[in-house]
């Protein structure tokens, strides 16, 4: 079964390809930025940063899934069901750094990027395979699609080692200076046998 290349699905694919996702990487490097402002290491501490780590694991796992594979009912309920993890992960952070660490209205509307982005992609994802979209719903004359395997059409290297570039160098570098630092801290506080954030 292979992804309509109509032109909607076509700009759909552009979309998620050249606007959501670096805006997605832009997003997350900004969010690095506001925790290093608000000196993450020192007040939320090393939990917090935990959690932007399963937070980037859970978006990572949705987005190497739907480059690499074929867009069909499986893939889309893959990525719902990340996306709902992820939501619940986001509100376990929130509850946890809030009482401990400023979240200014900057660092809010970086989230705000951080949570409709996803949600857009999926969009997205609906409209580049929409037979399969409506299958998952229990709609359309086609059956949903339930296997995993690779695209058809795989995307050219040099665009996928592009995107794994810009994840490297924007969000998990970053993400690894932030538990470095963290643990860095923690270690200090140890050493001094002062109480600080676990």
């Amino acid at each position: 079964m292979r992804e309509n290349t109509e032109p909607m699905p076509e700009a759909a694919r552009a979309l998620l390809m050249y606007v959501v996702f670096p805006v997605w990487v832009a997003a997350g490097f900004a969010d690095w930025a506001c925790h290093r402002r608000t000196r993450i290491a020192q007040t939320s501490g090393l939990r917090e940063n935990l959690l932007h780590l399963l937070l980037f694991a859970e978006m990572g796992a949705g987005i190497v899934a739907v480059v690499l594979l074929e867009i069909n009912a499986a893939v889309l309920l893959l990525a719902l069901v990340l996306f709902a993890v992820h939501e619940l992960t986001v509100y376990w952070d929130l509850h946890w750094s809030v009482p401990r660490r400023e979240v200014g209205p900057f660092e809010q509307m970086v989230h705000s990027f951080m949570e409709i982005l996803p949600l857009a992609s999926i969009g997205l994802l609906a409209a580049l395979a929409w037979p399969q979209a409506l299958a998952l719903a229990g709609l359309g004359a086609e059956p949903a699609d339930w296997s995993l395997r690779w695209k058809s059409q795989p995307l050219p290297p040099g665009m996928l080692l592009a995107g794994l570039a810009l994840s490297v160098v924007f969000n998990a570098v970053p993400l690894a200076q932030e538990t470095w630092s963290c643990v860095r801290w923690r270690l200090r506080l140890r050493t001094r046998g002062s109480p600080g954030p676990t």
